[in-house]
């Protein structure tokens, strides 16, 4: 597409205005003679003379006069456009925010995160949708706003990232099970029925590489998409789930808990976000709430934990 030179707007704004040469040169910092040519050029980009001779002054053509309203307006848009944007006001921000999340991380930090956003937010609503990979495409392309979860060798190199918390693997049951007594070793954890957690459907994950090192093999009985299935089966059945610890807390309530008996490297979670957004003040708001909520949550969390696990033990 071919664009006439759009840098004429201005001097077409300040001649119209002024219906003088001399007094354009001087408001743009120019020479009368340069004043001319840019002149000559706009007169040639229109098609119209736009200021004609009237004795000793220049008069607008009707096409100078049909033009003047709109140009104004078209400088004072652009300049609205390049000038850096203003103070956020919260209380009349009118937006929805997507974000790709688990839905145990919506349910641990959702409400929290929603109470902070809607107080000094009002109009400002939350679209949290489901991650079944981690495919970049969406922060890409503006289908999400954020993401949070695991960066690693998959992740695009461009996008942002920024580290909420870091997280432990434990092992979830239902009450009265049997790992709920006694000591819990590598040997009893790999001789209970377990659900393998993967969204690609493999049956071996980096606890079976930590058990590996020790010699041991674990029984997986089924293999789940996610940290809430695999909850509600440990809740239902005599298996173990063994879950992100912070990630999952809310889905586990009424459960018990207990510390893997193997070392199984942190989870680091983070929040991602395109480069395209850095700058944008009420994205960097919400990925500051976000922030805040997960430090407070977390924080807390680790204030009030025992000793031990849920089940007692060391």
């Amino acid at each position: 597409m071919n664009l006439p030179d759009l840098n004429l707007l201005v001097p077409l704004e300040v001649l119209l205005a002024e219906g003088s040469v001399a007094r354009a040169a001087r408001r743009l910092r120019l020479s009368p003679s340069a004043m001319s040519r840019t002149l000559t050029r706009l007169r040639e980009a229109t098609g119209d003379p736009l200021l004609v001779r009237a004795g000793r002054r220049l008069v607008p053509t009707p096409r100078a006069i049909e033009l003047a309203h709109r140009v104004g307006l078209l400088v004072q848009d652009a300049a609205a456009v390049l000038r850096p944007a203003g103070k956020l006001d919260l209380a009349r921000l009118n937006r929805t925010f997507t974000l790709r999340t688990s839905e145990g991380f919506v349910e641990t930090f959702g409400p929290a995160l929603l109470e902070r956003v809607s107080s000094a937010a009002p109009g400002v609503r939350l679209r949290f949708l489901p991650k079944p990979d981690r495919d970049g495409a969406p922060l890409r392309e503006g289908a999400a706003d954020l993401e949070t979860g695991v960066v690693d060798a998959t992740t695009a190199p461009e996008i942002r990232t920024r580290v909420l918390f870091r997280d432990r693997f434990v092992g979830v049951v239902r009450p009265g099970h049997a790992l709920t007594q006694g000591t819990v070793t590598a040997e009893r954890y790999a001789a209970a029925g377990h659900i393998g957690i993967s969204r690609r459907g493999l049956d071996r994950g980096r606890i079976d590489e930590a058990l590996d090192a020790a010699g041991i093999e674990r029984r997986i009985h089924v293999v789940v998409g996610g940290f809430a299935t695999a909850i509600a089966l440990a809740r239902a059945t005599d298996l173990v789930a063994s879950v992100p610890e912070k990630h999952t807390r809310a889905l586990w309530a009424g459960l018990a808990t207990f510390r893997l008996p193997v070392k199984v490297p942190p989870i680091v979670v983070s929040l991602l976000w395109h480069p395209r957004l850095d700058a944008d003040p009420a994205h960097g708001w919400l990925r500051e709430r976000v922030r805040a909520t997960c430090d407070e949550l977390v924080d807390r969390d680790a204030a009030g934990a025992p000793a031990g696990d849920s089940a007692g033990r060391p």
